[in-house]
């Protein structure tokens, strides 16, 4: 009888890792049916990836998938195909230390049941029923260990596509604050890097106001995606540097591994999250939903605004010594390259 886990446990140390190490091979095991059981397991090891393992003949088939299953229909990810796990691994969750193989902390994303449609060597189709996971998926072998993974049934209604580009809302400037001003959400203006940040699948992707793409300038923020994992989202913020005076300047560009000394993204708004645009949802609603997020790292926030509080965002501004705010109608929607009235700029002197 061939031993499914030898490549496995070979790979481990038993009295070095959590993970379950079982001496024996696994009795043969009934043909898969309804009830058969997966787990996806968010993998923070050398680079942030998922694992899919599916329950077949009394192991657990796996694939490490980099950017996670896809959600929208026709979209292909890398999946790959890693050696079978024991069953035990349905609930490991715990981290693996530094050194061994696969290390890094591991936490179960999702787990549920299956029904498979058709499992050959070089395809899989299967149909997921789990807590945060569901569809019809297919794996196929595209070489040596790399397959791709592919959701072939419709997206859940209401789903849209994150886009590739949303260009920046712009503000008008005005003399003064609004005389309407319960109207109007107050940021504070911030002298910094305009970007829109697009995070998918733990990974980040930065675009200027001209559409220019600089992630590679600052490496530095890739970090928010992969702590945002699995979240979805498009935002608008502000680069920027904050001094040990807590003076805003603009920061440029770095490359490499420094990080600069104060360096944070201040995200402002939110134009997508998971599958569904908030473009044309109103001002307030976008900040509800933003602060939802509860974005707090290192080196990213979202900054703090004043619904209906012009004098007083006016003031935080004049006291941090920046160059203003910008008002913004309640009831706004987000109007992707466009200036608009509807935003306004109002200097602090």
């Amino acid at each position: 009888m061939t031993d499914r886990l030898e490549e496995y446990r070979r790979r481990r140390d038993a009295a070095r890792t959590p993970e379950p190490v079982p001496e024996r091979s696994p009795a043969a095991a009934a043909p898969d049916g309804d009830t058969a059981r997966f787990v996806i397991q968010q993998h923070h090891a050398r680079s942030l990836h998922w694992d899919l393992r599916l329950e077949h003949e009394g192991v657990l088939a796996s694939w490490a998938v980099p950017r996670g299953l896809p959600r929208d229909p026709g979209r292909n990810h890398l999946a790959v195909h890693t050696e079978d796990h024991p069953m035990e691994y349905l609930d490991f969750s715990g981290e693996i230390p530094a050194g061994e193989y696969g290390g890094g902390r591991m936490v179960i994303h999702d787990r549920g049941t299956y029904r498979c449609e058709k499992w050959r060597d070089d395809e899989v189709i299967v149909t997921l029923a789990g807590d945060r996971t569901a569809g019809r998926y297919a794996l196929f072998a595209t070489g040596g260990r790399d397959w791709m993974v592919r959701r072939t049934d419709p997206a859940p209604p209401g789903w849209t596509p994150m886009p590739d580009l949303v260009r920046p809302m712009h503000a008008t400037s005005a003399a003064g604050l609004p005389r309407d001003r319960a109207s109007w959400g107050y940021e504070l203006r911030w002298d910094g890097v305009r970007a829109m940040a697009y995070v998918s699948g733990g990974r980040l992707r930065l675009l200027s106001e001209t559409d220019e793409e600089i992630t590679g300038g600052y490496p530095w923020l890739r970090a928010m995606a992969e702590a945002l994992a699995p979240t979805e989202a498009v935002f608008d913020g502000v680069l920027v540097r904050i001094d040990g005076a807590g003076r805003v300047r603009p920061i440029r560009p770095t490359g490499g591994s420094r990080v600069p000394q104060g360096a944070q993204y201040l995200v402002v708004d939110l134009l997508w999250l998971e599958g569904v645009s908030s473009a044309d949802v109103p001002y307030a609603q976008r900040r509800e939903l933003l602060d939802g997020l509860a974005l707090a790292g290192p080196h990213w926030q979202t900054p703090p605004w004043f619904p209906g509080a012009g004098d007083e965002a006016l003031r935080a501004g004049r006291e941090q010594g920046l160059p203003g705010v910008i008002a913004k109608r309640l009831d706004s929607a987000y109007e992707p390259g466009r200036r608009s009235r509807r935003w306004q700029s109002i200097d602090a002197v």
